[in-house]
């Protein structure tokens, strides 16, 4: 099968679809990859790594559109790659479809096979191409959260681990998946107060024994929110729901109750984000301040760490590149249940229902 490998177009973000290690092994299994200039440098990958392990770098990203079969990125196709993509094409990356119209409609008139990274499933529930990711954005949630508390940038001027003879500062997580649990972890470190809230009892038993007494849990309700959002410094948004919109667990007359300064870090925002007032942002310009609350809501939160993020991200994928590419789609999704859930279109109908019903639209089936 040839493999196209395109870079990264989507503001600020520097991973990328392969690591060198996993084009070595995909073009000893006799498979030819195509990838376009450049592509690794941001996650410092240099094309000679990639030409070393056998693959074929092309200039522009139309030339890989028009050799490959199968794509392999990082983040959703934006709109200056719509046309380029085919019916012949396989595309697999994440997609977050349930957020945009606009993409779901597009991928749909061309016709191409999407397979999802992020609703890749495993039979107990996981999702282990979503999984690292998430580790990573969980982290960041709260490395970030900690800058913006700063004041110079409108924060309240709080150190989450305060200092001694001063209280630490107070993080409220919501959702406890994995996102929750290692953001959790990263402000437990710090030394600050944590609360983690879920609506699954058995989550939250999990948390409570694995981590340190200062990380409480409470089960979540909108009256345990309204309460625990007056006296939270930084609060966490990591609630997913597969392959659908994110529930919206804060509403715009919640931010009334936060104290000046108080910092949102919306990690659900790729899903919609589960804060009503969350509107995706970038690296770029990555913060907005509503009611003198800070949003955080940067929509590819790992792309901040690429070196880290594309080793990562190639451990899990590359597997199921493999068997994609040796056996074809239709047969590895035959043969591979937990692949099998990653197909979220083929031949222009929606395959996931999830989507299908952000949108209120009737699913089809293949």
């Amino acid at each position: 099968m040839t493999i196209g490998i395109p870079k990264e177009i989507k503001n600020n973000e520097n991973r990328v679809g392969m690591t060198p290690a996993g084009v070595f092994e995909l073009t000893k299994n006799q498979h030819h990859v195509y990838i376009q200039k450049d592509a690794g440098f941001g996650s410092g990958f240099f094309d000679k790594d990639y030409k070393d392990a056998g693959a074929i770098i092309l200039d522009t990203i139309e030339e890989v559109y028009a050799k490959a079969e199968m794509i392999v990125k990082v983040k959703e196709p934006i709109a200056q790659e719509y046309p380029l993509i085919k019916e012949h094409h396989v595309l697999f990356t994440y997609f977050h479809f349930a957020s945009s119209e606009v993409l779901t409609k597009a991928m749909l008139k061309s016709k191409a096979t999407c397979i999802a990274y992020e609703t890749v499933e495993d039979k107990d529930g996981t999702l282990p191409l979503l999984t690292p990711m998430s580790e990573v954005a969980g982290r960041m949630a709260v490395q970030q959260g900690a800058k913006y508390l700063e004041k110079p940038i409108k924060g309240r001027g709080v150190l989450l681990g305060g200092v001694p003879g001063v209280p630490p500062g107070r993080v409220l997580v919501l959702g406890a998946g994995v996102v929750g649990i290692q953001a959790a972890k990263m402000a437990a470190g710090l030394g600050a107060h944590v609360t983690i809230m879920d609506i699954n009892m058995k989550q939250l038993r999990y948390v409570n024994d694995v981590m340190p007494n200062h990380v409480v849990t409470e089960f979540s309700s909108e009256y345990n929110i309204r309460k625990r959002i007056k006296d939270h410094d930084l609060i966490v948004g990591g609630v997913l729901i597969k392959g659908a919109k994110a529930p919206k667990l804060i509403t715009r007359d919640m931010l009334k109750d936060m104290r000046p300064g108080t910092v949102i870090v919306d990690v659900a925002v790729d899903q919609g984000g589960c804060i009503e007032t969350t509107k995706p942002t970038t690296h770029e310009d990555p913060t907005y301040i509503i009611d003198d609350v800070v949003h955080y809501c940067v929509a590819n939160m790992p792309g901040a760490v690429p070196y880290t993020s594309t080793l990562a991200l190639t451990n899990v994928t590359l597997p199921y590149v493999l068997k994609l590419a040796n056996k074809g789609w239709q047969k590895a999704l035959n043969d591979d249940a937990t692949l099998a859930k990653g197909l979220n279109i083929a031949e222009g109908k929606i395959i996931y229902k999830e989507i299908a019903e952000a949108f209120n639209w009737a699913v089809d089936a293949i």
